[in-house]
């Protein structure tokens, strides 16, 4: 430009001429897809190391406790109470097998393969039934015995 020449807004509005093209990066990430995986993998491991490391110190530390609860604390006594937990959870799903399968009976409607498979469930149902309440049973008269003959 020389002296008489004025400056036009559009010429000073112009962005960078193309040799002070600037160039505009991509965002990508620095690492390859398969390094930041084992990046992540890595971290992973360390943390994990530094949690089992600290429990076993603090399990050497303090000892060992026992978790079960002091009834628990035979093995006969820890068999009867997982069955007793056994049976509060089955008879509910003992029920709602048997409602299910007297839907099964309404729903079949003289159809005799459906009567069958009805038939065939509510057998099944009720053997799973004698099953966890006859070890119930058992488990409770042998732990009876046994409490008996110990005299604990």
């Amino acid at each position: 430009m020389s002296k008489t020449d004025k400056p036009t807004p559009s010429a000073s509005l112009q962005g960078p001429s193309s040799f002070l093209a600037v160039h505009v990066r991509t965002t990508r990430s620095l690492l390859s897809p398969r390094l930041a995986s084992r990046a992540v993998l890595s971290l992973l491991s360390v943390i994990a190391f530094y949690i089992l490391t600290t429990a076993v110190a603090h399990a050497q530390s303090t000892g060992l406790e026992n978790p079960l609860n002091s009834n628990f604390s035979t093995i006969p006594a820890f068999i009867a109470g997982a069955l007793k937990v056994l049976v509060i959870v089955a008879l509910p799903v003992i029920a709602l097998f048997i409602v299910y399968s007297g839907f099964l009976f309404i729903f079949a409607r003289g159809d005799p393969t459906k009567l069958t498979k009805a038939k065939e469930n509510f057998v099944y149902v009720i053997i799973g039934a004698l099953l966890i309440l006859g070890a119930w049973v058992i488990a409770t008269l042998i732990g009876g015995t046994v409490t008996q003959l110990v005299g604990n």
